[in-house]
């Protein structure tokens, strides 16, 4: 990375195609394709539109996108303040192992204390060992104690009418 200038920017209107391009690489890399339905109406609404529901930051390498950053704010009731939340990150495959994403995590991790913030959470999936290995070089820690729920679909539907 040392000959390479890598910056890191806000997403702006118009990014909304980089940040689809770049969900659908990530849901390659996951072999989870067929779920990958959002477009890029989606990602304008979500970054910016009136509710503000995401943020996501663009990488770059030498002035190119070459990945991004995608997350949003929650908030701890033990702690009384803000997490950040990592939705998705991803690197082109031909930048990565070049110490790119430790500064994206670095470049997060400044942005999550500025805005008060007292951790950073994001998920992995069991099998992705590079990913697993990465992070915890980073510290990050796994919440063994914890098992993720969620309700979506016909679950969701269905509970929320009975």
């Amino acid at each position: 990375m040392d000959a390479d200038i890598v910056g890191f920017r806000d997403a702006v209107p118009g990014d909304e195609v980089l940040v689809t391009r770049f969900v659908r690489g990530l849901a390659d890399y996951e072999k989870l394709p067929h779920l990958a339905v959002a477009t890029e109406a989606d990602f304008r609404r979500a970054l910016f539109g009136p509710k503000q529901r995401a943020w996501a930051m663009i990488i770059e390498l030498d002035g190119e996108a070459v990945g991004m950053a995608l997350y949003y704010f929650v908030f701890s009731t033990f702690t009384g303040r803000p997490g950040l939340y990592l939705e998705d990150i991803f690197l082109e495959e031909g930048v990565r192992g070049r110490g790119i994403g430790r500064a994206i995590f670095r470049e997060l991790a400044a942005r999550a204390v500025a805005e008060g913030c007292t951790r950073m959470d994001w998920s992995v999936l069991n099998w992705n060992a590079p990913a697993i290995a990465f992070y915890r070089s980073l510290g990050g820690k796994p919440k063994e104690d914890w098992t993720t729920y969620r309700l979506d679909g016909e679950a969701l539907a269905a509970l929320s009418s009975s």
